[in-house]
């Protein structure tokens, strides 16, 4: 039973960590993303949180995506008066999407994802040991 929990707590945090992953690809992807008409705004950071569930049949903490939401803050202006989305003074409002936080971000993920897969492997190579020592 023991050796089934670790599976499931590391098949958890590797669901939470693949859609962490996601959302830096979409952001990494909408870095650039302005609005399409003047004044408008552009695409907004996603953010992910964590949080610990008590699942009872295991009777362990696992992780959980808790939400995905968006970042806070203002957004970045550029002067560009030729572009579609420059208000009236010739500004256009960039996303607030910093590639440096988004690929730090994204290596803890993976990292993250990593440990837990070798913690998989692992228990199931464990697994496949006492089945073999049974036979």
């Amino acid at each position: 039973m023991d050796l089934e929990r670790a599976l499931r707590i590391s098949a958890a945090g590797m669901a939470a960590q693949s859609t962490r992953l996601r959302v830096v690809a979409e952001n990494l992807a909408n870095r650039d993303s302005t609005g399409d008409a003047p004044g408008a705004e552009p695409f907004r950071r996603k953010t992910v949180t964590f949080g610990a569930r008590m699942d009872r049949v295991l009777g362990a903490h696992t992780v959980e995506v808790r939400r995905v939401g968006t970042a806070a803050g203002d957004f970045p202006e550029v002067h560009d008066p030729g572009h579609p989305a420059a208000d009236a003074r010739g500004y256009v409002k960039r996303p607030n999407v910093d590639s440096l936080v988004e690929m730090m971000d994204m290596r803890e993920a993976q990292r993250s994802y990593s440990a837990n897969l070798s913690v998989l492997e692992v228990t199931r190579g464990m697994l496949t040991r006492t089945i073999e020592a049974l036979r």
